[in-house]
C-alpha cells in the first residue's frame, strides 16, 4: 500500500470516531481559511498522534466515520474554459478567483457540484449543489447556479464554453475538534483530460489542509514547530502545473517539485 495512504488510515483507526452529522454541526466550514501543507509521512505520524491524544486538554481530534469506514475515495472533475481561464486567474493571483468542479464520494456514490471562491482577504467560500441521478454538471440548472453564485458574490458573469479540464483521485481522512477540521489526503493522481497524461504525487507525502474560521489552528502551529510551512498548492493548479509547466508555474514551482517529483519540466525558480 502507498505509505501515505497507510499513514492516514493508521491515524484514522487510532482516533475516536465522529459521524458526518456531527462534523457538519461542529465544523462544516463552508466559509473558512485554508492552509495547505506537504507533510512527510514521519512528521504526519507525530502530528496525528498529538492531535488525537486522549489527554489533549480540550479533548482529542476525532476521525470522520461513515458506515464503519475511516478514510474515503474521492474523485473530482474540474471544469475550465478551453483557454484555462480559472487556472490563469489563480496563477496571476487575481483578487476574485474561483474553481468549478464535480466531486464524487466514491464510497457512497454521492455527487456534488461545487464552486470554490477565494476572496481578496484569503477566505475560501464553497457553494455546492447536490447532483441526483443523471444530472449533468453542465446542464442549464447548474449553469444557472454557477451564474447566480458568481454574479451575487463577485458581480461578474459566468465564463462560457466550460469543458472538463482535470481529474483528480485520492484517499482522504478527516479529523475534527474545537470548530477545526483537518483533511489529510494521500495517493493523489491527477489526469489532464485534453492530453490524457497523468502524474502521481510523492507516495511519502500527506497533503494536510487545515480549515478554520480563524487563521491558525493547533495543527498549523505543530507543523510550524517541525519546520513545515504552508505551501502554495491546490490539487487543480498544482496538477496542471506539473502536467503542463509551459502554462506558467510562477510561485507554485517549489511546491509542485516537492509534490510531483516525477513530473518533468517544472522550472526550479519563479
Amino acid at each position: 500500500m502507498n505509505p501515505a495512504v497507510r499513514a492516514i488510515g493508521r491515524a484514522a483507526l487510532a482516533a475516536h470516531p465522529i459521524s458526518l452529522d456531527e462534523v457538519n454541526a461542529r465544523a462544516e466550514l463552508l466559509a473558512r481559511y485554508d492552509n495547505s501543507y506537504l507533510v512527510p509521512v514521519e512528521i504526519f505520524d507525530d502530528l496525528a498522534a498529538l492531535l488525537t491524544d486522549p489527554r489533549r486538554a480540550s479533548g482529542p481530534f476525532r476521525a470522520l466515520s461513515i458506515g464503519g469506514k475511516r478514510w474515503f475515495s474521492y474523485h473530482s472533475t474540474y471544469y475550465d474554459t478551453p483557454e484555462l481561464l480559472t487556472y490563469h486567474h489563480h496563477r496571476q493571483g487575481r483578487r476574485l478567483r474561483y474553481r468549478i468542479r464535480e466531486r464524487v464520494y466514491q464510497d457512497s456514490g454521492e455527487r456534488q457540484f461545487e464552486i470554490k471562491l477565494k476572496s481578496g482577504r484569503g477566505e475560501t467560500v464553497k457553494h455546492r449543489q447536490r447532483l441526483e441521478g443523471d444530472d449533468c454538471v453542465l446542464d442549464a440548472a447548474r449553469q444557472g447556479f454557477l451564474a447566480g453564485v458568481l454574479r451575487g458574490s463577485y458581480g461578474i458573469e459566468a465564463p462560457g464554453g466550460l469543458t472538463t479540464a482535470l481529474v483528480t483521485e485520492y484517499q482522504r481522512a478527516t479529523f475534527v475538534a474545537d470548530g477545526q477540521r483537518i483533511t489529510c489526503d494521500a495517493g493523489l493522481v491527477v489526469r489532464d483530460v485534453a492530453t490524457g497524461r497523468s502524474v502521481a504525487a510523492d507516495s511519502g507525502l500527506v497533503l494536510v489542509e487545515t480549515k478554520t474560521q480563524g487563521h491558525l489552528t493547533e495543527a498549523d502551529r505543530v507543523l510550524h514547530r517541525y519546520g513545515v510551512r504552508a505551501a502554495e498548492f491546490t490539487k487543480y493548479c498544482g496538477g496542471f502545473a506539473a502536467l503542463r509547466p509551459e502554462l506558467g508555474v510562477n510561485r507554485w514551482a517549489r511546491a509542485v517539485r516537492v509534490a510531483f517529483p516525477r513530473a518533468a519540466g517544472v522550472p526550479s525558480g519563479r
